[in-house]
């Protein structure tokens, strides 16, 4: 049976997550001041090419939280909303027709591999934020993917501060390497976050809601860290 179909696989990833906070590799960190950690050239942003604590593959390792969701493009649909202006929802066709971008970034797993040059196109997430206006108390976004827990049902999602979600690698990508973003990575669109541990890029993405206050999702109520800063190894939470 493949991992991914293993109906246990979100409490293995527990008693692992577990495990490492107990030989205290939990961090709760205060960044400013704090030199970047890593290895290799400076990329693009200035920060060392492989972060602290990572590995580079060549290989692209499958990791969800145990199911594919198939979605018809004809049935595919992203919602924008909450503390907006204008609150809207895209058909296939519709995502389609925004602005495309093509970029070449570098993804970086929170359970230690790294792998370099991935060649992207899409959507910036910030032209999705421009077309919704975003209220003046807007400070956090909520991601929703189509996939839940298997056993809970629960959806997955995740959380982040609206000012790291409009930096301009972040993007909702349909297309990788130049074929359609395969399923078991979050095809046929999932937002990417290169800047930060990679779970902070929902697969399948379907929903998209901004807030006023910070509400953490299914990893972060989970053991990981809140803010996901790979070149400060931010990997896990003890809160």
């Amino acid at each position: 049976m493949a991992e991914h179909d293993r109906p246990d696989l979100v409490a293995r990833r527990l008693e692992y997550i577990k495990r490492q906070i107990a030989l205290d590799k939990g961090v709760n960190v205060r960044f400013r001041g704090q030199p970047p950690a890593g290895t290799g050239p400076a990329n693009r942003h200035g920060m060392p090419r492989l972060p602290v604590g990572q590995h580079e593959v060549k290989n692209w390792p499958v990791l969800d939280l145990g199911e594919h969701p198939s979605i018809d493009l004809d049935r595919w649909r992203l919602d924008v909303g909450g503390l907006v202006e204008h609150p809207f929802t895209l058909t296939w066709q519709e995502f389609l027709a925004l602005p495309q971008v093509d970029d070449v970034s570098d993804f970086h797993c929170v359970t230690t591999w790294s792998r370099y040059n991935n060649h992207w196109r899409g959507v910036r997430f910030a032209t999705l934020a421009e077309r919704a206006v975003p209220k003046a108390d807007a400070a956090y976004v909520m991601c929703t993917g189509y996939d839940v827990e298997p056993l809970s049902s629960e959806p997955y999602t995740t959380n982040l501060p609206l000012a790291r979600a409009v930096e301009d690698d972040v993007l909702l990508v349909h297309t990788w390497e130049d074929q359609p973003l395969p399923r078991e990575h979050g095809g046929p669109c999932r937002m990417i976050t290169p800047k930060l541990y990679a779970w902070k890029g929902t697969k399948w993405i379907r929903s998209i809601e901004f807030l006023a206050s910070d509400r953490r999702g299914f990893w972060e109520m989970r053991g990981y860290s809140n803010s996901a800063e790979p070149w400060f190894d931010d990997r896990y939470s003890t809160d």
